[in-house]
Formats: structure tokens, sequence, C-alpha cells
């Protein structure tokens, strides 16, 4: 239903949304069909949109980025504004954005990834988060110089079994060829032309059932041409699969058969180690600088119930040392505070990365913790990674999103918006207000036309290399290009 009438008195409906990733347009595309003549005005720190679907999706999985053409549709509306290079709480301050809007979408991703915290991370060379690979072959400009050395050995091993950790053993150990014809950059394709990786071992504290990884990765990799799977220590899988759930069944079955490439004419090989949880980072004794090695405690399960997906596992007395050139920590993101967020009464728990929040995705006040009373902050709400932590896929995405729409468009109905605005703006002009700021004359935004025009230069350059694009990885180099 279409808010028709809501806002009669209050002139239209503006709406900021901070972050221009799947979470921020699908909650755009929502309000913007629940509440008649709503005007969003979508913020994003880098000057190009998309967020995790340009720099977090593998360039090898084109289909799951066809949902930028709903966003371009949602962003050719005139009720839509999109402001590119503009980092909210360093570029214009959170107390200088709220005043303009009815209401504020936090939608923005994880900025940081989680550490392991062990001897050697910091000081040896050849380790790398999963985060700043995956940025690095995918053009984000934060990692453009990354330079992983592929060509320290032929051993690598990947911390976490999760869908990214998959994604960078496929990257790792496809044929080159196979990754050309697609938005992968070129810089990062000279390196994995120079790779000398053979063996990925994908290490996770936890049993097969309790992998975050999905059916559709693990075929993927059991299927990657000239790459053979190391099988799986049956004992780790129940002794009768078929009264597994299903989805729990389906993973098994294509665990236990492995991959279509036998070991004896296999050039690569990737493994999947379970039960092993990491201890400490090992140099090499001729370059201490240098990784050689991780060294791992064993971990068995409590309990019985091994299929249970929340089973938990405690340390034994078991180690193990496994050789390794490489090694990659894949086990999570993390969103952080925005500065500025205190001070306006904006509540973020440090140790989960997110705003906290109800299911709704309306901000819960910090007073809520002191007087046991549950209060929501008035016009403020959060979706996506910010709301609920790194999980999810594009589709649980959209669900979370239209989620938090909902809660905007009910709010706005109720007569519930923004407390702390500036009463004399009214209606709420949003970004028509805010670019006459001088702090926001000094940097240079982009709109979308200038986001297309970026867009239209990458493929003129990757039509001529072959491939579907090819990406601006320097931020002045945009700039440049369309001012």
């Amino acid at each position: 239903m279409i808010l028709r009438d809501a806002a009669a008195n209050r002139g239209p409906f503006r709406l900021a949304i901070i972050g221009a990733g799947p979470a921020g347009f699908y909650g755009a595309y929502r309000v913007m069909s629940r509440i008649e003549h709503a005007v969003v005005d979508m913020y994003e720190k880098l000057p190009v949109p998309y967020g995790l679907v340009r720099f977090g999706v593998a360039p090898d999985h084109p289909e799951i980025k066809k949902c930028q053409d709903k966003f371009t549709e949602v962003a050719n509306s005139p009720r839509f504004n999109f402001v590119g290079n503009l980092d909210i709480g360093r570029d214009l301050p959170l107390a200088a954005l709220l005043p303009h809007y009815n209401a504020v979408l936090f939608a923005y991703g994880a900025s940081q990834d989680r550490r392991l915290g062990i001897p050697g991370e910091d000081q040896l060379e050849g380790i790398y988060s999963a985060r700043g690979f995956v940025g690095w072959y995918n053009g984000l400009p934060e990692y453009a110089n990354l330079s992983p050395k592929l060509d320290l050995g032929d051993e690598a091993i990947i911390i976490g079994q999760g869908n990214v950790a998959l994604d960078v053993a496929r990257i790792l150990l496809s044929d080159v060829d196979r990754l050309r014809k697609t938005d992968i950059t070129e810089r990062a394709l000279a390196a994995l032309s120079e790779s000398k990786v053979k063996r990925v071992r994908i290490v996770g504290r936890r049993g097969p059932l309790q992998a975050s990884f999905t059916i559709k990765e693990i075929r993927e990799l059991m299927t990657l041409e000239g790459v053979a799977f190391n099988p799986v220590d049956t004992t780790l899988f129940p002794s009768d699969p078929t009264k597994l759930p299903r989805v729990q069944k389906r993973l098994t079955q294509l665990l236990m058969k492995g991959s279509t490439t036998a070991s004896s004419s296999a050039e690569k090989s990737w493994a999947l180690n379970f039960l092993r949880s990491p201890t400490s980072f090992v140099g090499s004794p001729r370059n201490s600088n240098k990784l050689t090695a991780m060294e791992f405690v064993k971990t068995a399960f409590q309990g019985q119930d091994h299929s249970d997906p929340k089973a938990k596992v405690q340390p034994t007395a078991e180690t193990s040392t496994i050789p390794a050139s490489l090694a990659f920590r894949s086990i999570g993101y993390k969103s952080e505070a925005l500065p500025g967020m205190e001070q306006v009464g904006i509540p973020f728990d440090e140790s989960t990365g997110t705003i906290p929040n109800a299911s709704s995705g309306r901000v819960i006040a910090a007073s809520s913790e002191k007087t046991g009373t549950l209060t929501y902050v008035p016009g403020l709400y959060c979706t996506g990674w910010v709301k609920n932590g790194p999980t999810g896929v594009i589709a649980t995405t959209m669900e979370d999103a239209f989620s938090s729409a909902e809660a905007i468009a009910e709010d706005w109905e109720a007569g519930i918006s923004l407390a702390n605005g500036d009463v004399t703006e009214f209606p709420k002009r949003g970004w028509d207000s805010l670019k006459a700021d001088s702090m926001v004359r000094s940097r240079q935004t982009v709109s979308w036309e200038n986001w297309q025009k970026i867009e239209a230069e990458e493929r003129k350059r990757g039509e001529f290399k072959g491939k579907e694009r090819e990406k601006f990885t320097s931020i002045p180099d945009m700039l440049d290009f369309v001012h």
C-alpha cells in the first residue's frame, strides 16, 4: 500500500541512506514504493556505488551482480540522489546531516576484518586478510596496491570456512584464462599468472556440518577443471546421512562424493581441514620474516551430536603443523561506528560491530539498557551488516532491507520522525540544503550522472581488453575523469 496522505501536513518525506550497497538500494526501492513523493538521498564514501556487489562478489559470479540493474532503475528516479565521495561523519558531521531529514537509514557495510590474535600474525610476510585479497582482485581502491606475493611457494592456508574463504580458494586455484573475461583487475591477472600456489587448505575449528559455506560454493570448487579434492575423513559424518535435514544431507553427499578431477591427473588440489584451531604462524629458520608453516591445536566436539549446526568444540592436547607460504584469515568482518554517533545519541555495539536494533531495524536508544524499558530513537533505522553483522546473501539482504523500510513507512504514517531536526526547515530539504554547506563544497562529490560516465569508461576499457569492464582502482583517477 502506498501512503498517500500521511505527509499532508509535513511536506514530502525525506530520507538519508548512508551506504550505497545492496542493503541501501533495496531499502530505497521499498521506501520510494511505499511512501508517495518520498525523496531519498544516498550517501557513499567512495565515488562509486554498489558496495559489496562491486567489490565483494567474486568476478566469476556475474549472475549475482545482475541486481545492479534494479539498483540502476531505482537511481534513475527523479526522487533519488546519489552523493558519492562524501564520508558521513568525517566529511560531513552527523550533527549537520540529521536536521535536514525526516529519517536516516544506516546501511553501510563492514570496514574491518576480524583478526586471529595469534603470534606471528603481524610480523611475517605472506599473511593477508581475505577482505584485503578480495578487495585487491575486485579493484577496491583501499587495496589496489596490496600486491600479494603469490610466488613465495605452492602451499596456501585459509583460516575460516565461509563462502569468502571458498572464493579466495577458487581464485587461487583457477586457470587464469578462465578469469580473463571477467571484471577482475589486470593487476590481479598479472599476479595470478605468476602464482606458484598448487595446494590450498581451508581450515575450520568445527566440523563439516557446522561450516558456513554453501552447497553452491562447494560444488564450484568440486568441478574446477584440473583441480582435485582431498577426501574428508568420513568419521566426521553421521553413519546414515539420509536422516539429516535436506540441506545438510545434500552437503554431506557432495563432500563424500568429492571432485570430478582425479588426484592422479590434477595439477592442483584443495582440502577442507576440520577440527583445527590456529595457535601461531611460524617463520622460516632461514628467513625469520617469511611464513613457512602454521601451528594448530586439534579440537573435539562437546557432546555426541556432531550434526548439530550449533555444536561446540573444545581444544585437546594434540597439535599439528601444516606447511604454508601463504595464509589468509577469513573469520568475519566488522562494521565500525561512524564518527560523531555517540554525540548525537546513536548507540553502537563495538563487540558485535552493529547498531543496537529491533528486528524491524528501529535503532534502540542507549537509555534502554539503563532503564530496562525498550525505547527507540525516533527516525533512525539500520539494515544490512551494520544491523545484523556480516551474514547472509543478496536475497536475505533484500528481505532485511524491506523489513527496515516497512518500519520507516509505518512510523512516517504514525507521525514519527527525527526528534532532533531543525524545526525551521520545513519541509526537510536534505541534499538540496546540504550541498550548499561549506564542508560539502570543499569535497568533489560524485553524482549519479558522474558515476554513469565512470561506468561507461570502464566498459569501454574492458571492451578493448575483451572483458566486461576494466575498473578504475584509484579514487583520484575517478575524480579527475569526471571533474
